[in-house]
């Protein structure tokens, strides 16, 4: 009886240790993330309900620590429905390839921080990807396109660069 009761108090300890460590931990990514500004593109892409496949995408090409770094970065974000728009077998494909995904991935992303009103600017304007190639920035009829793929929402902020969700996945 009293070896079950020593065992029970060594558990409680334990518990309580464990649940200060737990508890102090979050405290620390809390303030963590306060000082960086708050949830990054990364973070933002994560919380909304449009991009788990992108999110996935990232995972699988090793690319969170990419899009969690300091940046500034602009984000051309393929929702679901776009990543499900490519013809049958190309996304299996990619998720297989490591380096291709990563490439199409960084397709995506561009240096800098460019807000909505910026790009009203850059009708025609051709910017380089993370990736070293090229896209287009073209406004027609009023909506802005990065190469073929229309901008349905723009300016989603997060601590380290601003996204943009488009409707069609960019394939260099």
């Amino acid at each position: 009886m009293k070896k079950s009761l020593v065992d029970s108090r060594r558990m409680m300890i334990a518990l309580l240790v464990t649940l200060t460590l737990v508890f102090s931990l979050n405290v620390m990514v809390l303030a963590d993330g306060h000082l960086k500004g708050g949830p990054d593109v990364l973070d933002v892409a994560l919380e909304a309900d449009d991009f788990n496949t992108l999110v996935t995408a990232v995972i699988e090409a090793d690319l969170v620590g990419a899009l969690k770094g300091d940046g500034p970065f602009t984000v051309f974000a393929p929702t679901d429905a776009a990543f499900a728009a490519l013809p049958e077998g190309t996304l299996d494909s990619l998720l297989a390839d490591k380096e291709q995904l990563a490439n199409v991935l960084l397709y995506h992303v561009i240096s800098g921080k460019v807000m909505a009103e910026d790009v009203l600017e850059m009708d025609g304007a051709m910017v380089e990807t993370l990736f070293g190639e090229e896209i287009e920035i073209s406004i027609k009829e009023g909506m802005v396109y990065i190469n073929d793929a229309q901008v349905t929402t723009t300016d989603i902020e997060a601590s380290n660069g601003v996204i943009h969700v488009i409707d069609t996945v960019l394939v260099p």
